[in-house]
């Protein structure tokens, strides 16, 4: 058993040591450069629109935001999102307009242009009586390039109130939304 050890912590200590000596290949006369990627800031501007899963008294949704993002590298990004939206209601009620207050991560899974993203934070009511804030959950998955950025989330607002098909209220309100948005690098 002692000898298993030892043989596997040389052969450890090994290729460690290999890792880090350095390997030079000769030039064929083709360029594969890899283009060096800086980290930085990026701005965005984008319109969405949602529809409720099921949750009475609401019939959809409309909105615009402005997302920050910071790239940490070609494949990873942090986020910060907020603009106003607004739930319109059926009936005699007034719509919920509030505003998405949310930090999140982002990160590319193919190509570098189509990716998955988790965002988490506030939706603070601003309209009418209704002066609750929710924690607002999103995830999503969406498809960007230099200046485009389109992503469908799903989006659930935990202290927002439903009504039941018996008439009495609840709280946790889902929505399906798709964002449109023109973004560029700062």
């Amino acid at each position: 058993m002692k000898t298993i050890l030892r043989n596997s912590l040389k052969l450890a200590i090994v290729a460690l040591c290999l890792q880090s000596v350095p390997t030079f290949a000769q030039d064929s006369g083709t360029s594969t450069e890899t283009k060096n990627y800086d980290q930085g800031f990026r701005l965005g501007f984008g319109l969405s629109g949602g529809v409720p899963l099921s949750a009475e008294p609401y019939e959809w949704n409309i909105g615009g935001d402005v997302r920050v993002q910071y790239d940490l590298s070609t494949k990873y990004s942090l986020t910060f999102t907020t603009g106003f939206n607004n739930f319109f209601i059926n009936g005699d009620d007034n719509d919920l307009g509030y505003i998405p207050v949310k930090g999140g991560f982002k990160a590319f899974v193919l190509k570098d242009k189509l990716y998955i993203l988790a965002e988490i934070g506030g939706a603070f009511a601003v309209t009418n009586d209704y002066d609750q804030t929710s924690l607002l959950l999103s995830p999503g998955i969406g498809y960007a390039n230099e200046y485009f950025d389109a992503s469908l989330r799903y989006e659930h607002y935990t202290d927002f109130p439903t009504l039941n098909d018996d008439g009495t209220t609840d709280k946790g309100l889902g929505m399906i939304a798709l964002r449109l948005a023109y973004g560029f690098r700062l």
